[in-house]
């Protein structure tokens, strides 16, 4: 009898989406990566730190990667100094990552209203390094995606943009149906009180 292989395993899914390419090695120089987000808000900065965020810690395993997020539960144990972070996190009005170098450059990028991979595409460009560019421009010459996924959301975007169309052209055609039932209306009602109207029926022989 012969059996069926074997499904693959999580930890074979993990490593599998783990390994999936490219690879998000970031520039060396960098010290640390702070996401500041809010918990249950900014969907895009949530999937990012879901599906892309894990990539990039694995390609760069000795980076101080650092997720912050508002309104999360305090632990007991919490020293003041976190409590006030918390409180300072309470105020986020939008997502934002901070890339820090090991000579102080800091720079902040805004991840709010974007998809994960345009956030992760941001990132890799401001701090992918050479490696990261020579990818970039043979992906693009030979037209295809620089990221799992991206193909996926721009058909997404596309759907809600037919799909808003759509929606604005029923919303247009029932205005004008409206529009025009309405010069209807007004055109009868100008007629039926005009001075000059013949009568009929039993208004023809009342005074």
């Amino acid at each position: 009898m012969i059996k069926s292989p074997l499904p693959p395993s999580h930890l074979f899914k993990v490593l599998q989406n783990l390994n999936t390419g490219p690879r998000l090695a970031l520039d060396k120089s960098l010290r640390t990566i702070q996401l500041r987000m809010a918990k249950d808000e900014h969907v895009g900065a949530r999937h990012f730190v879901k599906e892309e965020l894990p990539r990039i810690r694995w390609a760069n395993p000795a980076l101080d990667i650092q997720v912050v997020k508002a309104g999360a539960a305090k632990p007991q144990t919490r020293e003041k100094q976190g409590e006030q972070q918390d409180e300072v996190m309470r105020k986020v009005v939008k997502p934002t990552m901070e890339v820090e170098y090991e000579n102080g450059t800091i720079k902040t990028m805004d991840m709010s209203h974007k998809w994960s991979t345009t956030i992760t595409k941001e990132l890799m460009d401001v701090a992918g390094g050479d490696a990261w560019k020579a990818y970039k421009m043979a992906a693009l010459k030979a037209g295809h995606p620089l990221l799992p996924g991206e193909e996926r959301e721009r058909v997404v975007a596309a759907g809600g943009g037919a799909q808003r169309g759509s929606a604005t052209g029923k919303a247009g055609g029932a205005l004008s149906r409206r529009k025009g039932e309405r010069e209807k209306e007004v055109r009868v009602q100008e007629m039926l009180d005009a001075p000059d109207r013949p009568k009929v029926g039993a208004a023809a022989i009342l005074p």
